[in-house]
């Protein structure tokens, strides 16, 4: 993978990420009526889980949309579901496992007092979401077309700047949960 592919993908990383953030405040603000709060696991406004699940959508399913017209991917929407579901899942039990051994805990709620689920970390009833939130993926042609408006040599700096930031940002809440 060259360079400038590294850095598009990473940019379409914290797109997803930012994406999933607001998704998820979304939830908590609007139809929940919780009120707001932080819904990542650092302090910016993102969520990785979601930038992860959106590349290895990109990764595991893009073969099977290139190329194709608008017609044959409508088709192809409930195995991109089903897909999707699947994926997201095994991504999320991962990441609970990373952020209980990095951070001592899981931000998401816990899956306790749904019917099936395992070790409360993922259940059966939301992996709907899922699939629906991987069906978006479909977006991706849009994010293609944005980014293609700019040089490598300008994504390659957005990209490095962002990943700054980025990291500054995994630091300091490593940090702060340390302390």
């Amino acid at each position: 993978m060259s360079k400038e592919n590294l850095s598009k993908y990473y940019l379409y990383f914290m797109m997803y990420a930012i994406i999933g953030w607001v998704y998820e405040v979304f939830l908590e603000v609007v139809i929940y009526q919780w009120g707001f709060s932080n819904r990542g696991v650092l302090f910016g406004p993102y969520c990785p889980v979601y930038g992860v699940g959106a590349l290895a959508f990109i990764f595991c399913l893009n073969r099977f949309l290139k190329n194709k017209t608008i017609k044959q991917k409508i088709i192809m929407i409930p195995l991109i579901f089903i897909a999707c579901m699947f994926i997201a899942t095994t991504i999320e039990l991962i990441a609970s496992y990373l952020c209980e051994f990095t951070l001592g805990s899981w931000p998401w709620q816990t899956y306790a007092d749904y019917k099936y689920n395992f070790q409360a970390r993922i259940d059966l009833s939301h992996r709907n979401r899922f699939g629906i939130g991987g069906v978006i993926y479909l977006l991706q042609p849009l994010f293609e077309k944005f980014l293609s408006k700019f040089s490598d040599s300008k994504i390659k700096k957005i990209s490095l700047i962002v990943l700054i930031i980025f990291l500054i940002d995994i630091v300091v809440t490593i940090i702060s949960k340390i302390v």
